[in-house]
């Protein structure tokens, strides 16, 4: 008995001594939230938390050597302000001060900080691309610029401009469209972004990862000690392209100061190692603080030096697109390729007369071989209309890539266009007519390609029925240790059924251009045997034409140490049928490892060399 009184009294004690602590503990939390609540609330509010960030270091570009760099980085600052912590009433006063020593009008700091996120505290960065003196001046009168810092901004020096302008790109400030697009990404109102080339293309891997300092302070913005944390910035990759600056140098001497293009290609891997555009721009502009300006002087120059004519342009082929119907009729079968067509110079169809550009008399009897050579309009006329007919062409042209995206690692390209009866039927409610096909059949007409598409057509005829995509990407390294992280494989784009003697039958056909044909005198060379087509089209301006070469050698050597050159001249220069001649230069620089200077000495053709409106 006296035992079971004993374990109750303790039992009553315990549970005593456990209610008081929960007592105690009750009455504490009451008077902390109760009474003394609104005072922490206020404290709280008070103390925040201020964030800062540390922009990532953009990555560098290369050429294929990976040795100097194409692009990369020069120190700058920037300026930021931190809203919130300018005094309302003071706030007129520090924008005059700050635009005053930056050299800039009010409204443009006011445009960055609207009434709507003044008493925001996150940092707004209101100019970039400040110099050091700058920096210097603010920092001098920091006492009276109360929510004003600054941080270091490196900004893009693009060490290789003109015609590298259209494959680099250049960045730019995130835009409010873009932000909404890129917000999820990690992208901020202050990114800078690549807004063209392969610094748009490949804005991810070169941008980085943007670091942040992370500090708290209280009522009175002031920091409070001991409550840093940062987290380091990580570096922008490195970007290796296939573009071989010497290549490209040359390709660009050789276009010279004419409205076109020229591209060189690897067709065994689809490497591009030169891709010229002209007119070209300066990449470094837009790192300026006159950047809208210059855009909007390049967006509106009629000669549109923002557009990337390798692949963004889209010509009728004229005669280049006669290797596709030379491919066409041999897979065909559909006539021996012995047979002669008697050229006379013109051909009547309907109501038409159609004529040759060797007039009467003509060519005279020429087979498949011998129409190519001399780019006889009458022989393929007759072929396309009477034995290929629109459907096949249209068929064989899908089959070379034409119509389609070459899936080149640029933001943006031409698909071209191969018109059909039911496109017409559509477009214009007509029918189409035989005059259409023969039209068709001389790359005339309707029909539109890209240079990269008709480079693409070429490494076909070389690889034996395969196209690469064509890419710019050659690897990806890191930046601190130079070590490659990642390399760009060919990877087929088109894989064709046609035989592979046909193939072999085409390169043969083609040569027989070089030495007997057309190109005969501008594509003459002592240092490498080539093979192509020329082209001139038709625009509908008087005595101008568009002037084409398409390419490859050295013809007897294999695939994967052959390249492809492409060069098409616009119609909008003087007359002077320079494609074959500059794309003659090009090969005499490439194999004989020629500068152009010395490319024209050896090919004797510097007394034609410089643009001046002359007719071949």
């Amino acid at each position: 008995m006296g035992s079971a009184d004993t374990t109750s009294r303790r039992i009553a004690v315990f549970s005593f001594l456990v209610v008081l602590v929960f007592g105690i503990y009750a009455a504490k939390l009451f008077h902390l939230q109760i009474i003394q609540g609104e005072a922490y609330r206020t404290q709280s509010r008070n103390i925040s938390q201020r964030t800062k960030r540390i922009p990532a270091q953009r990555g560098e570009i290369f050429d294929r050597n990976a040795t100097v760099p194409m692009v990369l980085n020069i120190d700058s600052f920037a300026v930021d302000m931190v809203p919130g912590e300018i005094p309302p009433d003071n706030f007129d006063t520090v924008t005059a001060r700050l635009a005053g020593i930056l050299g800039v009008t009010t409204g443009s700091i006011r445009q960055k900080v609207p009434p709507s996120i003044r008493r925001s505290f996150q940092t707004v960065e209101v100019l970039a691309n400040i110099s050091y003196e700058k920096i210097s001046a603010i920092a001098e009168r920091i006492d009276e610029l109360p929510g004003v810092s600054w941080h270091s901004k490196p900004i893009r020096n693009y060490v290789e401009t003109g015609s590298m302008s259209h494959v680099l790109g250049y960045v730019g400030d995130i835009t409010r469209e873009e932000l909404k697009i890129l917000y999820n990404k990690g992208y901020n109102p202050n990114s800078v972004i690549g807004k063209a080339g392969i610094e748009k293309q490949y804005d991810e891997i070169l941008r980085g990862k943007d670091g942040y300092e992370y500090r708290t302070v209280d009522v009175k913005g002031r920091y409070i000690e001991n409550s840093t944390w940062i987290r380091p910035p990580e570096i922008g990759k490195n970007v290796v392209l296939t573009i071989d600056r010497r290549i490209q140098y040359l390709a660009e001497k050789a276009l010279g100061e004419r409205i076109g293009s020229a591209v060189v290609l690897k067709p065994a891997t689809g490497e591009v190692l030169a891709m010229v555009s002209y007119p070209h721009f300066d990449s470094n502009i837009f790192s300026s603080t006159k950047a809208g300006e210059e855009y909007a002087r390049l967006r509106d120059d009629p000669r549109n030096p923002l557009l990337n004519r390798v692949v963004n342009a889209s010509y009728p082929p004229a005669s280049t697109f006669k290797i596709i119907l030379t491919t066409a009729l041999l897979e065909e079968e559909l006539i021996p390729p012995e047979k002669e067509i008697d050229c006379e110079g013109e051909i009547e169809y309907g109501d038409r007369v159609f004529r040759c550009h060797i007039r009467k008399p003509g060519h005279g009897p020429v087979n498949l071989r011998e129409a190519l050579a001399q780019s006889c309009d009458v022989y393929y006329w007759v072929v396309g209309r009477d034995n290929l007919g629109v459907e096949r062409i249209a068929s064989y042209c899908n089959e070379f890539g034409l119509g389609k995206s070459v899936e080149i690692d640029l933001p943006s390209q031409a698909t071209g266009f191969i018109p059909t009866p039911q496109w017409k039927e559509r477009r214009f409610h007509e029918r189409w007519l035989g005059g259409d096909t023969m039209n068709m059949s001389i790359g005339q007409g309707f029909t539109l390609t890209s240079p990269m598409q008709m480079a693409n057509v070429v490494s076909m005829i070389v690889n034996s029925g395969v196209i690469y995509k064509p890419h710019l990407l050659k690897e990806v390294h890191d930046p601190v240790t130079g070590a490659v992280l990642s390399v760009s494989r060919p990877e087929q784009l088109t894989k064709s059924s046609i035989r592979p003697e046909v193939f072999a039958h085409v390169r043969s056909d083609m040569r027989n251009v070089i030495t007997d044909g057309t190109a005969q005198f501008p594509m003459r060379n002592r240092v490498v045997q080539t093979a192509g087509k020329t082209g001139t089209a038709e625009v509908g301006l008087n005595d101008r034409w568009h002037s084409w070469m398409v390419a490859y050698g050295p013809y007897d050597a294999p695939a994967e140490d052959a390249v492809v050159v492409v060069v098409m001249v616009e119609a909008t220069n003087p007359w002077e049928w320079w494609a074959p001649y500059a794309t003659n230069i090009i090969f005499q620089g490439i194999f004989a490892d020629e500068t152009f200077e010395e490319a024209i000495d050896s090919l004797g053709f510097r007394s034609i060399a410089q643009p001046r409106g002359r007719r071949e």
